[in-house]
C-alpha cells in the first residue's frame, strides 16, 4: 500500500506532466541541445544546423515515461565526429532531462556514408558507457557541452 506522501507525490507528479504538452518538451529539450559546441568548430550544433527543433520528438511510452528521439545532421556526409556528436547529445540530456525517459538518437537518414553503424554505436548502453569511462573522450565531451557567454 502507498503512504499518503507517496500518493501525493505521484499525484503532483501526474498534474505535472499533464501540465506540460508535447510542444513544450519539445521545445524545453531543444534548448538544451541547440548550445552544444560542435568538436571541431567554435560554433553550436544549432548554429551549424546540426540540431534543429524539427528533428525532436517525444511520445508518452505510458503515464510515467516519454520516448525522447533525436534526429540530427552531420555537416558532411564522411564527419567523423558524428559520434561523438550523438554522445554529447545523449550525455547532456541524460544529466538534464528531470522526467523518466527513454531517449533514442539518430543520424538523419541519408545523411552520413556510415549512419547505420553509428546510430548503433550512440544507441548501445554498454559502448556509450565505455565511451565516458575514457579521460580523454569524457574531456572532449565535457568542453563540448561547457557553457558559454554570449552575452
Amino acid at each position: 500500500m502507498m503512504s499518503s506522501d507517496g500518493f501525493n507525490k505521484a499525484v503532483a507528479k501526474k498534474q505535472e506532466n499533464e501540465g506540460r504538452n508535447v510542444d513544450e518538451l519539445v521545445a524545453e529539450i531543444y534548448d538544451l541541445i541547440k548550445d552544444i559546441r560542435d568538436p571541431e568548430k567554435p560554433n553550436t550544433l544549432e548554429e551549424l544546423q546540426v540540431v534543429y527543433e524539427e528533428g525532436v520528438t517525444v511520445k508518452d511510452m505510458n503515464q510515467e515515461c516519454q520516448i525522447v528521439t533525436i534526429e540530427f545532421t552531420p555537416t558532411v556526409p564522411h564527419c567523423s565526429l558524428a559520434t561523438l556528436i550523438g554522445l554529447c547529445l545523449r550525455v547532456k540530456l541524460e544529466r538534464c532531462l528531470p522526467y523518466k525517459h527513454k531517449l533514442d538518437i539518430f543520424i538523419k537518414e541519408g545523411t552520413h556514408a556510415t549512419e547505420k553503424e553509428i546510430n548503433k554505436q550512440i544507441n548501445d548502453k554498454e559502448r556509450i558507457a565505455a565511451a565516458i569511462e575514457n579521460p580523454d573522450l569524457r574531456e572532449l565531451v565535457e568542453s563540448c557541452l561547457e557553457e558559454t557567454d554570449y552575452g
